[in-house]
């Protein structure tokens, strides 16, 4: 009678566990499918309900999930990307296919199958990993939308899919893995979309020789005029533990040397990872001969989960572009209407990247050919940059 009881008890929890397990199924489900459907949602918001989805579908097949963490995440490694995950083929991957569709969507990137996963779950800190290690049951959080500095808190899931409420600064006890996008991913193909947008807008203005400008001179027998970052950093703003690290990338603008038409180039810093630390990448940011009068700015952006990469590019080339055509006689303004364009194109990014420690990160103004500039402030104090010039010889 005992084991006939025990054996019913056992099947009632067996049960209970699936039908509740489903339950967060569908949850996660509809949530995704709100983001899908639902083309008024903001950027910001469908990428909320995103990651929120995928913290609940995670945090119920934890039992699945651990051994593909164990195998994966080490004191070198942190974080695994979703192809990782899905390879073992011992999870429900419904949701986490949706989820890495309704990304791409929102932040205007490629839907291609054959493109890499943007979902990525991350262990927040390194300290962390010793308790989840000897078993210490972790939660699955996700970040919050919006300004980070009006956070309440960061929500978070049991492997019960019980919510938790956690400090927004303070570093949590317990295991805490980040549910969300797989930033280096999310950035490198963002940027590509931003280059395809502004080389698309140069074949349009009728000029397909431009496009090759730079990789035909870069062969001539002549030296190539350059300017490099010699040092960097970038002051502590004291970011919430949930954020990763930083992808920096800077927008050179300037005006085209042969017509009056704007240059925007986008440049790479992968190495920008964390504030409080100085850089010495030597990196060449501006190829002076893509602009005129030897005189051009230098914005610095963070890379943001709620970027969309294609609406963000068609307005800032549409914002420089209207600057320049306002501007009867640029010959008369010379280098002094290259800050006009800069400001344009700040104007035309959104409120709110002015207010998160994201997005915008700062500015410098006029800066010129052959000038050396040690330990430059931006404009907004964010920044502290050596540039130098580099002439770059031919071969012989």
């Amino acid at each position: 009678m005992k084991r006939l009881q025990s054996s019913l008890l056992l099947c009632l929890s067996v049960w209970t566990s699936m039908s509740y397990s489903q339950t967060l199924d569908t949850e996660a489900l509809r949530l995704l499918q709100v983001s899908l459907d639902d083309s008024t949602l903001n950027t910001q918001t469908q990428l909320t309900n995103t990651k929120r989805a995928l913290a609940l579908d995670l945090s119920h097949q934890y039992a699945q999930l651990e051994p593909i963490l164990q195998m994966e995440i080490n004191q070198y490694q942190l974080a695994v990307n979703a192809d990782a995950i899905l390879s073992q083929h011992t999870l429900n991957s419904q949701v986490m296919i949706k989820a890495d569709a309704s990304i791409r969507r929102a932040k205007g990137l490629n839907l291609s199958a054959q493109a890499d996963s943007l979902v990525q779950v991350r262990l927040a800190d390194a300290t962390m990993l010793g308790a989840w290690q000897q078993g210490e049951l972790p939660l699955f959080a996700f970040e919050p939308e919006g300004d980070e500095r009006q956070w309440d808190y960061i929500e978070a899931f049991d492997i019960y899919g019980q919510v938790h409420q956690l400090d927004v600064y303070n570093l949590p006890q317990q295991p805490v893995f980040v549910v969300g996008i797989d930033s280096k991913k999310a950035f490198i193909a963002g940027l590509k979309v931003m280059r395809s947008t502004f080389a698309e807008a140069q074949v349009k203005q009728g000029d397909r020789a431009f496009l090759n400008r730079s990789s035909s001179k870069a062969v001539a027998d002549k030296p190539i005029s350059t300017t490099v970052i010699k040092q960097i950093s970038l002051k502590d703003d004291h970011e919430p533990w949930i954020s990763g690290a930083a992808e920096i990338y800077a927008i050179v603008t300037g005006v085209d040397p042969s017509r009056d038409k704007p240059v925007l180039d986008i440049v790479e810093m992968p190495y920008l990872d964390y504030a409080d630390t100085t850089y010495y990448p030597n990196q060449v940011i501006i190829h002076w001969e893509r602009y005129r009068w030897a005189a051009a700015d230098v914005i610095l952006m963070e890379h943001d989960d709620g970027t969309n990469y294609k609406v963000l590019a068609t307005k800032l080339l549409e914002a420089a572009e209207q600057i320049l055509k306002s501007i009867p006689d640029p010959e008369a303004q010379g280098y002094a209407l290259i800050p006009q364009i800069t400001n344009g194109i700040l104007s035309a990014m959104p409120d709110a990247w002015f207010t998160n420690d994201d997005d915008f990160v700062d500015v410098y103004y006029t800066l010129q050919e052959g000038l050396d500039y040690p330990n430059l402030n931006g404009a907004n104090g964010n920044a502290m940059t050596t540039f130098s010039p580099l002439v770059i010889q031919p071969r012989h």
